[in-house]
């Protein structure tokens, strides 16, 4: 009787075994999919805040002013970008090339050999985790350079203030900064998630094949199926402005009307997202857990919603330049915090339009792709 059970038991067991080495989506979720998140969360993804961009504006270009902020220079903590003028700085601060500023004034040099100086940090408040490190990295420095030079000086050292100001987070709440985060995962659940596992479940069925023998065209079955999705969609992000401007003061400092054009863009690439992974799944539980793997988790780890990307390896940033969701977020944060600023604006909606043409163009030859022959 024992005998029997274990030849049954390894009958079986063989048998399954098989079945799984036969079946390659299981293989890469029992296998590629661990990999992947511990290489991303275990590699790339880091709390702490290291290489921050800094433009220092040097309006005082004397030797002791640049002697004052050294300490930027060859820090793992710094990238500074030196300019000459304060117009400079906010430029780059508004294109997102910088997080911060630190501002030497004219009579710097002056001011301190009189007693007393003043030095400006200009933080940028949409990145609010790295705005409060940076604050800290900043202050540390130039306090130990102080002391240092008040040392060398002795009796005659003159004191150090520093004065910060943090730009568009007014509030200095982390809320603002993760508002424009939820509703980027609000289309992105929407647009990606449900639509891919709802068509999916459409090719398993076979109602597709049902609809193609009718005069129907793929133009019109493809719309039919994403409207509802599209206006369920965006009645959640609607729902959610609500919501972030009368429980947490959102403000909005840019267009309604482009935060709402640039959203229906950005769903329409989800949407498109979807259409391709049901029609190369043609399975409801691998779709779900492909889009779980290739839209969810990097809309939330790779994105900067979570995490600033100047603080991420450079492999990181660049897989992070090839999801639709980073340039969404960088829109919805500049909208929300900063206001219009057009170049960005219109650098970010060119690459949204790039993503939406491609894959809406990848999910019609794929659904004709089927019909064919």
């Amino acid at each position: 009787m024992t005998s029997g059970f274990w030849r049954r038991l390894i009958a079986l067991t063989r048998k399954e075994t098989r079945e799984l080495l036969r079946d390659s989506s299981s293989l890469a979720l029992g296998v590629v999919l661990p990999l992947v998140l511990i290489l991303i969360i275990g590699y790339g993804m880091s709390l702490d805040v290291k290489q921050v961009p800094t433009a220092v504006v040097l309006e005082d270009s004397s030797p002791f002013a640049r002697q004052a902020v050294h300490f930027t220079q060859g820090s793992e903590y710094f990238a500074p970008v030196f300019v000459s003028s304060l117009a400079d700085g906010e430029e780059m601060m508004r294109r997102h090339e910088v997080d911060a500023m630190l501002v030497v004034p004219p009579d710097f040099s002056a001011r301190f050999a009189e007693g007393w100086a003043e030095l400006q940090v200009i933080l940028n408040g949409t990145e609010a985790t790295t705005a409060m490190s940076a604050q800290g990295y900043f202050e540390a420095g130039i306090l130990t350079w102080a002391a240092g030079e008040g040392a060398r000086r002795g009796a005659h050292s003159g004191g150090i203030a520093i004065e910060s100001r943090i730009w568009f987070n007014d509030a200095n709440t982390s809320t603002w900064f993760y508002v424009p985060g939820i509703l980027m995962l609000v289309l992105t659940i929407s647009g990606v998630f449900l639509t891919s596992v709802v068509m999916a479940r459409e090719w398993e069925r076979g109602t597709f094949e049902s609809l193609f023998v009718t005069p129907m065209k793929i133009l019109e079955l493809v719309l039919s199926k994403t409207i509802p999705y599209f206006v369920i969609a965006m009645l959640g992000m609607v729902l959610c402005l609500i919501v972030g401007r009368v429980l947490y003061d959102l403000p909005m400092r840019g267009s309604l009307a482009l935060i709402l054009g640039e959203s229906m863009l950005y769903l329409i690439v989800a949407l498109a997202i979807g259409l391709v992974i049901s029609a190369l799944t043609k399975n409801q539980f691998l779709a779900c857990h492909v889009s779980l793997m290739i839209s969810f988790l990097p809309s939330v780890v790779l994105s900067g919603f979570l995490f600033d990307l100047h603080a991420e390896p450079l492999a990181i940033r660049v897989v992070s330049g090839l999801i639709p969701t980073t340039y969404y977020l960088e829109l919805m944060k500049s909208l929300f915090l900063s206001g219009d600023y057009w170049p960005l604006i219109v650098r970010d909606t060119a690459i949204l339009l790039g993503f939406a043409l491609f894959f809406l163009g990848w999910a019609f030859h794929m659904t004709r792709k089927r019909v064919e022959p």
